[in-house]
């Protein structure tokens, strides 16, 4: 995996070697600092502009190498667009757009001179949303990419200066903008990696790591899980020769007794689909099928590296689903922690088994404030929304609404799905309390339903993230087959909900 590039931010200047990147507005308008550089060069922005019917339009860029007169190697023009349509998700696009320009040009160091040509401050949690959206655009999953010794990392920007009014704020601002950059890029490296190298065993490394953050991680193995009764995980392990687990990651940085949110992620670090097996076609794909974990471990990494003041539970249960002589056949019948009895129909639906008991550990043992479980559930949700949404339900209003508004405050967007008694009937079996599919429609909702059952009165909300963990559109931020989808998203809900 390519090196994150180094990023700090300095005072306000013109700098004076190296690569530049000042900024434009429709009308080629230039800020104080840019200005100053234009006219040190005779007005070379202005003339190139012209020559290349550069019009500043959002994102658009213009570059000028070894400009007369400043000693540059070289000056990148990007575009602002519009400067009253300015938003939020606009400076981490910024950011992102101008690290692939620069990966694309093999520059090494660049100083970006961030100030709008209008003269306006730029806040500095606009100014930290650049260095994420860097940061975010310049991860590549290149690990065992064979390459020459001296081609080794070529391309990739190295160190980069952010170059602003207050450089104190924008500090403060990026340490917690790069926890959650963190976060996300080990939930897409978690997702990225091939099964042969991330099993269970190696996922409970990746989590324990956390512990040097200052999160405690409790493992629970086949052995405690049987006795507490998780035989819908457990069911899902038995036909591979790698261990279940179910991981359970605490942060508290909440007052002393407050009661924790808690979320719960779908582990299955490969999906053979069981006996029910899968077609051929597409099932390399099923090594991130462990993508609603992958999203609950980058959470816990985000908010123990920003120091959330929150008590928070991450558990995780994580399977592998293969088809040998030992593993659970269609028309099995377990029992789940919770007592309800689950006939199996089909073993490639059995993201909702480990989820079962995952749910039912987290409100039994913690009590807490509310769950959202994550996973990459059903295909049906990627017919529904297709790579754009995450399917959301909920059994609370509130818990519901903070999660849309926090998915449209981050990018990572959510679209509420219904909750009824009467697709019930679906999953609704002859022969155990419930069966673990309610058939070809309304998919989602009726795993969703499925997964109702094992929470009792706690606000809890499910997100499908089938279309959106992987295998989502390439954006200005995420150009590889992962995207870490969920980590902004609840770090967003957990600021804006249970931190104020």
């Amino acid at each position: 995996m390519a090196t994150s590039p180094s990023i700090s931010f300095v005072k306000q200047g013109a700098p004076k070697k190296g690569v530049a990147v000042v900024f434009v507005d429709e009308k080629l308008a230039l800020g104080p600092v840019a200005k100053a550089l234009d006219e040190e060069a005779g007005g070379v922005i202005a003339r190139a502009a012209k020559a290349a019917a550069f019009k500043g339009k959002a994102r658009s860029t213009l570059d000028i190498v070894a400009p007369g007169g400043l000693g540059l190697d070289r000056l990148m023009v990007v575009g602002l667009g519009k400067l009253d349509d300015l938003g939020e998700q606009d400076w981490w696009n910024l950011g992102g757009a101008i690290m692939g320009k620069l990966s694309a040009a093999s520059v090494s160091e660049v100083t970006i001179v961030l100030e709008r040509p209008d003269g306006a401050e730029i806040d500095a949690d606009d100014a930290a949303n650049v260095g994420l959206g860097m940061m975010l655009r310049a991860y590549k999953f290149d690990t065992y990419k064979s390459k020459k010794k001296d081609e080794d990392e070529n391309g990739d920007v190295k160190k980069i200066a952010i170059a602003v009014a207050d450089a104190a704020k924008a500090k403060k601002a990026w340490a917690r903008a790069e926890a959650v950059g963190e976060g996300s890029l080990l939930a897409r490296k978690l997702v990225d990696e091939p099964a042969n190298v991330l099993g269970p065993d190696e996922f409970v490394a990746e989590a324990k790591a956390l512990e040097k953050l200052g999160v405690s991680v409790e493992i629970l193995d086949g052995k405690k899980m049987r006795k507490l009764g998780m035989n819908a995980l457990l069911a899902v392990a038995q036909g591979s020769a790698r261990p279940p687990y179910l991981v359970i990651m605490s942060w508290n940085g909440g007052k002393s007794g407050d009661k924790p949110v808690a979320f719960v992620g779908k582990g299955v670090v490969f999906d053979t689909g069981g006996i029910s097996i899968k077609p051929a076609a597409g099932m390399e794909d099923m090594k991130g099928d462990m993508g609603g974990a992958a999203a609950v471990t980058g959470l816990m990494k985000a908010l123990a590296g920003r120091k959330a003041k929150v008590n928070a539970i991450g558990i995780i249960g994580l399977v592998e689903n293969m088809p040998d002589g030992l593993a659970q056949r269609p028309g099995d019948i377990i029992a789940a922690a919770n007592g309800v009895t689950i006939e199996v129909l089909n073993t490639d639906a059995e993201g909702r088994l480990v989820l079962a008991d995952a749910l039912w550990y987290a409100e039994e043992t913690y009590s807490p404030k509310m769950i959202v479980d994550l996973a990459t559930l059903t295909g049906a949700c990627v017919v529904a929304l297709g790579h754009e949404y995450a399917a959301l339900y909920a059994n609370d209003d509130d818990l519901a609404g903070a999660l849309f508004a926090a998915g449209t405050a981050s990018g990572e967007k959510v679209w509420r799905m219904p909750l009824a008694k009467e697709y019930d009937k679906l999953i609704e079996s002859k022969n155990a309390d419930i069966k673990n599919t309610g058939g070809r429609w309304a998919g989602s909702i009726t795993a969703a339903q499925f997964l109702q059952r094992f929470v009792k009165d706690t606000p809890w909300a499910h997100l499908d993230i089938a279309g959106t963990a992987m295998g989502s559109p390439k954006t200005d931020i995420s150009q590889g087959w992962s995207s870490g989808f969920g980590v902004r998203l609840l770090d967003r809900m957990v600021a804006d909900t249970y931190e104020k």
